[in-house]
């Protein structure tokens, strides 16, 4: 499956230094779970999950926000497509 899209989201969020370094590291985390071995939906919902444990964090820029909110969307939609190919 191709992440481009969602690591290039992923990628403008670690690499802004006006975010706070623990919403880079776990953005960090879901980057390095698609980059995973294992199969598709499991690297997929991993990097949900990191993404959802901070997406309601206080000291989340809006702009970060609105971003994870995509990349999150982006991914909810592969994962449905992981789902059909079952």
């Amino acid at each position: 499956m191709d992440y481009k899209p969602v690591i290039e989201i992923l990628d403008r969020i670690i690499n802004d230094r006006t975010v706070p370094r623990n919403i880079r590291e776990a953005v960090e985390r879901a980057k390095n779970a698609l980059n995973g071995k294992e199969e598709e939906e499991l690297k997929i919902n991993s990097a949900i999950v990191a993404l959802d444990e901070i997406s309601n964090d206080p000291n989340m820029p809006l702009y970060t926000r609105t971003q994870i909110w995509n990349a999150v969307t982006l991914l909810e939609q592969m994962r449905s497509k992981a789902k059909k190919k079952k």
